[in-house]
């Protein structure tokens, strides 16, 4: 029988009361690994009452010890990110080296928390007026949820619990279903560094589990990062009960080559950033906008790189692994048939794809579409897939103009050697992230992460200074005391407990 995984809850495995259960696939193989449990109601607000009465003793716990615990946790996480990258390869399906660099990513936020005593420093101001002192403090909001996608299942997750349990808040992790195995491993690693029961848990399930979070009133705030239907919704619903919501939608992310880039550096970024993780990454590069007359030179510079691409399982030193799934590989491929029916130039096609490994993984190789027009399907969407569409322009106005035009705002590149044109372009191009010289901007972790327009829905970015206040609420506190006290005599060198 398939094993099934269960939920984490309060510091250990809960089968909950449904009998209902989603398949785990490896996609370089089509063969189904496990089932997991998949929440009902009373399951989903059994997790979160966990959470809930874990929240008044975390919350108490002094800074110190959180940050030993995050500090413990860290320790263990770099031992042993092999294990993890394993387990995301077994059911993501990108390649190792991949998957261990999206560990290292989720690392830094890690690492980042482990400085929050510092973050959440207030201030104070004394006699502010006579004998009346005046403090600001940050406090945890209580338990929150966090939603998390299919192509990042253990770094995305990482953008946010790391802040939201260093500032004394508890976290119930949503995972897709898709690939839930790293959440329940990241669980019982922080229950080895010592994070008290309660405080990390993990929720299996569909929509009834997502919808639980979102209406509980014990959930007091919700980050999500997916499709932008999805974070419309989950904005929407959530923010109607009058909690707190950063919602990180999806991407068409454009990257511009003008006359005088390095095309030999802008083909290499191209296609790492278009087939890398078999362009299952929200701030993959979709579009590559060319300027001028390098169009030809280009297109023949990516088609070569991509064309010695090598696709198959990512346990056996292929470049690039399979999709997800077999419907979202035959998704991907319908775009790529109705770019070729609207008219684009199909230069590497990616559907016969020769791979290494099984005949029945979710296999569609790298492909780069020619003579894309902005009302063709494979530009309007967001594919998630690795098809690279090349949109020819004549000016640098003209590529701004379609990058601003375009209903996301997530992230751009600009390849060139004119620090000019590179200045005018980060101050007017419309989108979150902005990259020069760099296909995939994504922030270091002391910055936030998040895109503008239909790429985020709330006012917060996900980690960094803009994680630190969306997981704390700030407090003002006025003081007047009208006479002195003392305490007794103790000589021991002073600790921090």
């Amino acid at each position: 029988m398939t094993d099934v995984l269960q939920h984490w809850c309060d510091g250990k495995t809960y089968a909950g009361t449904s009998t209902a259960t989603l398949p785990v696939t490896n996609p370089a193989t089509g063969v189904v690994t496990k089932q997991v449990a998949a929440a009902n109601v009373e399951d989903a607000r059994h997790v979160i009452d966990a959470a809930a009465a874990a929240f008044p003793a975390w919350r108490d716990t002094s800074l110190t010890k959180r940050v030993q615990v995050l500090f413990a946790f860290r320790e263990l996480l770099n031992a042993r990110k092999e294990e993890l990258a394993a387990i995301i390869t077994a059911e993501h399906g990108k390649v190792l080296s991949d998957a261990l660099g999206e560990v290292t990513r989720g690392q830094e936020v890690v690492e980042f928390a482990c400085g929050i005593p510092h973050l959440l420093k207030g201030g104070m101001t004394e006699n502010a007026s006579t004998n009346v002192d005046v403090a600001s403090i940050r406090q945890p909001l209580g338990p929150v949820g966090i939603i998390s996608p299919f192509n990042f299942p253990a770094m995305v997750p990482m953008w946010f619990f790391p802040i939201a349990i260093a500032a004394g808040n508890t976290v119930v992790v949503k995972p897709s279903e898709k690939d839930p195995s790293a959440a329940n491993w990241i669980a019982e690693l922080w229950a080895e560094a010592g994070l008290p029961a309660g405080v990390f848990n993990v929720l299996h399930g569909d929509k009834t589990a997502v919808d639980e979070l979102l209406t509980n009133p014990k959930i007091k705030a919700v980050s999500f990062v997916g499709s932008t239907p999805i974070a419309q919704y989950v904005y929407a619903t959530a923010t109607a009960r009058g909690k707190r919501v950063q919602a990180l939608g999806g991407a068409k992310n454009h990257a511009v080559i003008l006359p005088d880039a390095d095309l030999d550096l802008a083909a290499d970024a191209m296609v790492n950033a278009g087939f890398g993780s078999a362009g299952e990454r929200c701030m993959a590069i979709s579009a590559a906008v060319a300027v001028g007359p390098i169009a030809d030179d280009l297109v023949a510079k990516i088609a070569e790189r991509a064309a010695g691409i090598t696709t198959g399982d990512g346990t056996r030193g292929a470049d690039m692994g399979p999709l997800v799934t077999k419907a979202h590989r035959d998704k991907v491929a319908s775009y790529i048939d109705a770019g070729e029916a609207e008219g684009a130039k199909i230069v590497v096609d990616g559907r016969n794809v020769s791979v290494d490994g099984a005949d029945d993984g979710f296999w569609l190789g790298p492909t780069l579409i020619d003579h894309v027009t902005p009302e063709m399907s494979v530009y309007t969407d967001e594919i998630f897939g690795p098809v690279l569409s090349v949109v020819r322009v004549e000016t640098y106005d003209e590529a701004l103009a379609l990058i601003n035009a375009n209903p996301y705002g997530n992230g751009t590149a600009i390849f060139t050697n004119d620090g000019g044109a590179a200045r005018r372009f980060q101050n007017e191009v419309e989108v979150g992230m902005v990259g020069i010289n760099v296909p995939i901007p994504v922030p270091m972790a002391y910055y936030s992460f998040g895109g503008w327009k239909n790429s985020l829905f709330g006012d917060t970015h996900a980690h960094g200074t803009e994680g630190v206040h969306f997981f704390t609420r700030a407090k003002v506190v006025t003081t007047k005391w009208l006479d002195p006290s003392h305490g007794g005599i103790n000589l021991g060198f002073p600790q921090n407990y």
